[in-house]
């Protein structure tokens, strides 16, 4: 029995019609994960139309995830799933709290029938540049962390240009990509200024900042914000050696180090926003709530995995810089 069946007066296009031939195999039982599909060529000659017809609808079988090539051996059915319509490629730097309401927003904004796989790169240009060549060709678009990696673009230059969209933070090598993102130089300065009356009431301000993860426009903002307003400030790599003392508030970037410096704060016997202050960027549920809550510089996680999902599902080639603002709580 033949896989693909096309009429010459269906009025359906070609490509369709053998997309759902092979759709239709599978839903019927005819076609199961494993099983090899008719090749190309076969194709071609058997139903007197050109490669590139073939080629068409194999490859949007294959952006889907329901069939999957091997090198030298031919087209596979991947998945039995036929009601998945699009495949989404997401690449993330690493997964925390805030990160996970951003996907879990993305995934309930773009609806039924599409599937999204997660990645995850761990600011490593190597694993960066690997997962992505191993997956040019399977997917219908992709989604971009690049975070503060050096020469994404050599890599995602690789990629169709309409299927890609970066995310959270861009680079001007990647400017002509559609893209969800933080002005982190903007926010920070921004953020600070709010704060201002606040941040008075000590001496010295502190960043903790580690320049292989954490965006430069933080450091730029911050000490944009510093210079203006002539506040006392240092930038720290790592607070494992450092003791806090009375009349210094900390920005902390990252939830294992907000514990630790409460932590040493607890253990210094100093009084948090009496003594000593801490603003954190990245609003969580923990920062709601741990000592009464803190103060956060934050984006709107939930409105760029939204955003997101409206670009592709509109196929929109839009720069949005995603909002930003000062949560004022008990930690200053």
């Amino acid at each position: 029995m033949s896989i693909v069946s096309i009429k010459d007066n269906s009025g359906k296009p070609k490509y369709k019609q053998i997309i759902a031939s092979i759709e239709e195999a599978i839903v019927g039982g005819t076609l199961k994960k494993g099983d090899k599909l008719p090749s190309l060529n076969s194709i071609k000659i058997k139903h007197k139309v050109s490669r590139d017809t073939v080629f068409t609808a194999f490859n949007e079988l294959k952006n889907r995830g329901i069939i999957q090539s091997v090198a030298g051996k031919g087209f596979y059915v991947a998945s039995e799933d036929v009601m998945v319509t699009q495949k989404i490629f997401l690449l993330f730097d690493e997964l925390n709290s805030f990160k996970e309401d951003l996907y879990n927003s993305f995934l309930a904004n773009l609806g039924d029938h599409i599937q999204v796989d997660i990645f995850f790169h761990h600011f490593n240009s190597s694993i960066f540049s690997k997962l992505i060549y191993d997956n040019i060709g399977d997917y219908s678009y992709f989604v971009i962390m690049p975070a503060n990696l050096e020469n994404t673009h050599q890599v995602i230059d690789k990629l169709p240009s309409d299927k890609v969209f970066i995310l959270d933070q861009t680079h001007d090598d990647l400017s002509n990509y559609p893209a969800v993102y933080q002005n982190f130089e903007k926010d920070m300065y921004s953020g600070l200024t709010d704060a201002l009356k606040f941040i008075a009431n000590y001496q010295k301000i502190i960043l903790l900042f580690d320049q292989y993860k954490q965006p430069e426009g933080l450091s730029k903002g911050f000490k944009m914000f510093c210079g203006e307003n002539k506040i006392e400030y240092e930038i720290v790599d790592s607070l494992e050696s450092r003791k806090p003392i009375a009349g210094e508030i900390y920005i902390i970037p990252d939830d294992r180090s907000l514990i630790q410096i409460i932590k040493k704060i607890k253990q210094e016997g100093l009084v948090l926003a009496n003594e000593i202050g801490i603003i954190s960027y990245n609003d969580t549920l923990l920062k709601e709530i741990v000592e009464g809550g803190i103060t956060t510089i934050s984006t709107d996680f939930n409105a760029m995995g939204k955003r997101l999902a409206e670009m592709i599902l509109n196929n929109e080639n839009l720069k949005i810089e995603n909002p930003n603002r000062l949560i004022i709580r008990r930690s200053i």
